[in-house]
């Protein structure tokens, strides 16, 4: 399942992806963000599991099942850089800038800004192809509780 998802991914010219598979793809960045600084804690799964389930209209149950489907998915993934840019080309803009957010609340769980997860989330904005006014928005309306 996997493997076919990845192949998609990384082809050439890769196609937009189906729905399921693009939820799945976006949520495996979400659990690399969050595994990023080495500390993969209860309360980031928590936290996934709810904005997958906000986004996506899943129980808990169902959130769950996709976080645990993603992280295994991002442990097969290539680095951030080729998986980031191959989902810019598979995925709709806007749902990138969603993703964003989803990335700005996970990072800013704890209240912290640091400048590690700063510099990461710039990366991932641009190789998402999403530009920095789109960016900061999405980054704001989390602060502000919007997103």
């Amino acid at each position: 399942m996997f493997n076919d998802l990845l192949r998609g991914l990384l082809a050439p010219s890769p196609a937009r992806l189906p729905e399921p598979d693009a939820k799945l793809a976006l949520a495996a960045l979400l659990v690399r963000v969050a595994r990023s600084d080495g500390d993969y804690a209860e309360d980031e799964i928590v936290l996934i599991d709810r904005v997958l389930a906000r986004r996506h209209g899943l129980s808990a149950f169902e959130a769950a099942q996709l976080r645990r489907d993603a992280e295994e998915l991002e442990r097969q993934a290539p680095d951030t850089v080729r998986f980031t840019r191959a989902l810019k080309e598979a995925v709709p803009y806007d749902h990138r800038v969603e993703v964003l957010e989803a990335l700005w609340s996970v990072v800013l769980a704890d209240g912290v800004r640091d400048e590690e997860e700063d510099s990461i989330l710039r990366l991932v904005a641009n190789l998402l192809g999403v530009n920095d006014v789109d960016s900061n928005m999405a980054r704001k309306r989390v602060e502000e509780g919007r997103a």
